[in-house]
């Protein structure tokens, strides 16, 4: 007769992330024993871990915090399945290699693996948590803002699941609602340049070259092509960059306009959704 329940099993596979049928393997091996099921499955992981490094880590966490209004950390730290993603032992990952980016300021993902913390490097933190949980766990990006005021904005997309979109944004001044107003709209309508001067003179070209054949292949006359062009370069102004898109809570209005309404200005701001560039 088995020395456990099926919640047992519930509570190491939360506690783990491990597969339902290892964790029952694990108990049976233990005799029930639920700290001993744990050490067993991490042992476990931890040989296994060379073996995950191919695999895809498409789900995850976006996580960020804030230090005296001014300094700011944003972090997307991903995993295999939402059902590691959501385990406490992932949501406190993510929001220890955030707290460190912000402490340490590496310049990049690499430098960010080699911080210490308590004697071991953030990229043995991940390990300990790829052989843990038993699947690839891995930083994909973060960005560090510092001066000015900061602000961070967390979404997620399923109430059943951490975080999984995220802005961080750098006012010139303070102003805590308009910097939220700001980091909302940049979560849900994925801005990627601040401004029109702020976008690489190649990608308004390819826009320029893609209208021109389009219109050409409809058969736009000559004398429409250049207003039909430009209009496209215009709508993709009006989508892509911050600054003129329409605001959400206020569609007769830019954002450019709410902010000079307030009289703040954007020095720079990140967009993280997990899984995606």
């Amino acid at each position: 007769m088995s020395n456990y329940s099926a919640e047992d099993v519930k509570k190491l596979r939360e506690k783990t992330g491990s597969g339902m049928m290892d964790c029952k393997k694990a108990l049976d091996e233990t005799d029930g024993d639920f700290n001993a099921a744990v050490e067993l499955l991490r042992v476990k992981g931890a040989k296994d871990v060379g073996k995950r490094e191919g695999r895809n880590a498409s789900a995850g966490i976006v996580s960020g915090i804030v230090s005296n209004k001014i300094d700011g950390a944003f972090v997307e730290v991903n995993c295999e399945t939402d059902f590691v993603a959501k385990t406490d032992d992932f949501i406190k990952l993510g929001d220890k290699v955030a707290s460190l980016i912000l402490s340490a300021k590496p310049k990049d993902v690499e430098a960010l693996m080699n911080v210490q913390t308590d004697g071991k490097s953030v990229q043995q933190l991940l390990d300990e948590a790829n052989a843990f949980m038993g699947e690839k766990v891995e930083v994909r990006r973060f960005a560090q803002f510092s001066g000015g005021y900061v602000s961070v904005y967390l979404h997620k997309p399923d109430p059943s699941l951490p975080a999984g979109v995220g802005a961080m944004v750098q006012l010139d001044k303070e102003n805590e609602q308009v910097a939220k107003d700001v980091a909302q709209q940049i979560a849900a309508m994925a801005p990627i340049y601040l401004s029109r001067e702020s976008v690489p003179a190649e990608v308004i070209e390819s826009e320029k070259r893609v209208a021109e054949q389009t219109a050409r292949e409809e058969g736009k006359p000559d004398a429409a092509i250049s207003k039909i062009v430009e209009g496209r370069v215009g709508s993709y102004y009006k989508d892509f960059c911050l600054l003129e898109q329409a605001w959400v809570r206020d569609n007769k209005k830019t954002i450019a306009d709410h902010l000079k309404e307030n009289g703040v200005s954007v020095k720079q701001f990140a967009r993280f959704k997990v899984g995606q560039s």
